[in-house]
């Protein structure tokens, strides 16, 4: 296109002429990040899972699916996912309420619903739809948000958290409560509302061991002194810290893992893939796989700062708040430093449905972004 033309179209508010990887509205710096930790997950899942080629392949396919779902999603203009927010949040509330009346039960949680053709689990739906139902709201608001802009965030972030602990699963529930505190604390919170609802939760802790199942139990004290029943409840975390240690400064080498290889340490592929990359890879191997988590981390905090909207703003940073606590909480609990909730180590452990939500999340990220720098009409 002329010069001249591209000018006159800045003037009258056209889009300017863009190159056809620009119309993908990917951000590529962000998806060679996600790229790069999506093959160190593959070769680490290789060994974790017994050497089964099947089991990567299996993988690989479910990554497809979400870099599928990624790129669908980061061609919506951010104008839409905000005029939608209230839409997905009302319907995800409306399945949470449905998976209590009917849904399926697996390994002690009611957590699925069974479609038909598909089991789904709409929690995973609320990871996403509770930040983007805090940010539309927050951004219709004045900053710093008062004590009723408060009250009712309050509302809506417990709501569909309260909703999925009752499942129970503690980890998603977690996590979309971080996700809608995160918007709350991003629109200017007040530090004596922070110092208030910290003293409250405080205040509310016995209440919540009273309410709290027996296994939810078990696993804060064996966080606490996990070596009072090493061969029972204990069991994981002791088992995962040797692994870690074990592996020293290089690691033992790929493949060479004994606590994976030799059975172990349980849940290798899942919750403590941590520890088996530690245990082959060593201390700087470690270092390695978060210097990549640093660098995408890096990159959204970049989106966060370019968002040109309010809600862009919140929602781009509860989401990039999300994914850091996926990583603190997983590794902090393979370590020994937290309780074991479940929560698995994002785009590294095996599973296809975080993995799926979590690249949803990385759309919306593109989509903030790239739109910004090439807005369609």
């Amino acid at each position: 296109m002329p010069f001249e033309t591209d000018v006159l179209n800045r003037r009258i508010g056209s889009p300017p002429h863009q190159h056809w990887l620009q119309r993908l509205h990917i951000d590529w710096p962000l998806l060679a990040g996600l790229l790069a930790l999506s093959g160190a997950a593959m070769v680490i899942l290789y060994s974790a899972g017994g050497q089964k080629l099947d089991v990567v392949l299996r993988q690989a396919g479910r990554l497809g699916l979400a870099l599928g779902v990624m790129t669908v999603i980061a061609q919506i203009h951010p104008r839409h996912l905000r005029a939608y927010s209230p839409v997905l949040y009302g319907l995800g509330a409306l399945l949470l309420a449905a998976v209590m009346v009917m849904g399926e039960t697996s390994l002690g949680a009611q957590r699925w619903l069974n479609l038909g053709v598909v089991r789904f689990q709409p929690s995973e739906m609320t990871k996403l739809s509770t930040p983007m139902m805090l940010a539309w709201f927050m951004a219709t608001q004045p900053v710093p948000p008062r004590f009723r802009q408060v009250l009712v965030a309050g509302v809506l972030i417990l709501l569909p958290t309260l909703m999925i602990a009752k499942q129970p699963d503690l980890g998603t529930a977690f996590l979309v409560g971080v996700a809608g505190a995160a918007v709350l604390f991003l629109a200017g919170l007040r530090w004596a509302y922070i110092a208030a609802l910290a003293a409250l939760g405080g205040a509310l802790l016995p209440v919540m061991w009273h309410l709290m199942h027996d296994y939810q139990r078990d696993r804060v004290l064996m966080f606490l002194n996990p070596e009072a029943d090493p061969l029972g409840r204990g069991y994981h975390i002791i088992q995962s810290k040797i692994a870690i240690g074990s592996g020293g400064l290089y690691g033992k080498g790929w493949l060479q893992g004994t606590q994976s290889h030799l059975e172990f340490l349980p849940e290798r592929s899942t919750d403590f893939i941590f520890a088996v990359f530690a245990e082959e890879f060593g201390l700087l191997g470690c270092l390695g796989l978060l210097g990549i988590y640093l660098f995408i981390l890096g990159r959204c905090f970049y989106i966060v700062v370019q968002a040109q909207d309010k809600y862009a703003r919140l929602l781009s940073g509860a989401l990039t708040v999300t994914f850091f606590v996926y990583i603190f909480v997983n590794t902090g609990m393979v370590i020994g430093i937290l309780p074991v909730v479940g929560v698995p180590l994002p785009l590294v452990s095996y599973g296809g449905t975080s993995m799926v939500t979590l690249l949803a999340g990385f759309g919306i990220l593109m989509s903030i972004q790239t739109h910004n720098r090439y807005p369609s009409n």
